[in-house]
């Protein structure tokens, strides 16, 4: 890492796409600064191990649903120095009947993926515009292009994240600011692991032998993911890194992995 070293903030860097791009990026040269939940709790040992594995990398606590978390957490980097690149990679996900999750639910996983987004959007953009370059990568994912059955609170978030991101990539434009969307499709993560049931377990109930159908989904995805035929996160990490890559201005709206 040099004193000219680009920095880039990644969200949800406890694992999965996030734990990769971290260190990928302090690979490129890049100061990485990776964001994670409960750093001093059940995160702590990722916290070591990605910090060990690289001086360039630093990992700080950050809720992305809290207000004042992301404000401190951000307010901490941008004392450290401008930021040219932020990847909004943390994510949740709920599978099962649509009609059985709570209002509650929709929430949690808006608060996550959808202002969570926002929020740390909100936090670097200022000083993008005012520096006049900018890369902010979303991650959203196929689901945030076709709805299926069993996603829809996920698909409603990630549909969200889309049209945000479209209409912000327009309007930051003229700033020298780039916005993209990085949209895989089924990848190993920890997505499915931290998967939670419907609320409304009557409403569940009344579908009949319906109601058996995502857990046996959730089953066949688990098995797929976890063999040999399953597709490996770093082709994402490897999207992140060409959006980064790529000349301002000349990046796609849309990679779909």
């Amino acid at each position: 890492m040099t004193e000219t070293a680009k920095t880039v903030v990644i969200t949800g860097a406890s694992s999965g796409f996030g734990e990769g791009a971290a260190r990928a990026f302090a690979g490129r040269g890049y100061r990485v600064w990776g964001t994670m939940r409960d750093t001093g709790g059940r995160n702590a040992a990722k916290k070591e191990a990605l910090e060990a594995s690289s001086s360039a990398i630093s990992i700080i606590e950050m809720d992305v649903t809290s207000d004042a978390s992301v404000a401190r957490a951000f307010a901490a980097i941008h004392d450290a120095g401008p930021i040219d690149v932020l990847i909004n990679n943390a994510g949740i996900m709920y599978i099962g009947m649509t009609e059985a999750y709570s209002v509650a639910q929709a929430q949690e996983q808006m608060e996550t993926n959808y202002y969570g987004a926002i929020r740390a959007i909100q936090a670097v953009l200022p000083a993008m515009r005012a520096a006049g370059s900018g890369l902010i990568i979303n991650t959203s994912s196929i689901a945030g292009r076709v709805s299926v059955p069993f996603f829809g609170t996920y698909c409603a978030t990630k549909h969200a994240l889309e049209a945000y991101s479209q209409s912000l990539r327009y309007e930051v434009a003229p700033f020298g600011v780039d916005v993209a969307l990085i949209e895989p499709g089924p990848f190993p993560s920890n997505l499915l692991a931290a998967c939670k049931p419907p609320a409304h377990v009557d409403v569940l109930a009344s579908y009949g032998e319906l109601q058996d159908v995502p857990t046996k989904m959730i089953s066949g995805f688990s098995e797929m993911l976890a063999s040999d035929a399953a597709p490996n996160p770093q082709l994402v990490v490897d999207a992140y890194l060409a959006l980064a890559d790529a000349a301002p201005g000349k990046r796609p709206t849309r990679t779909v992995v």
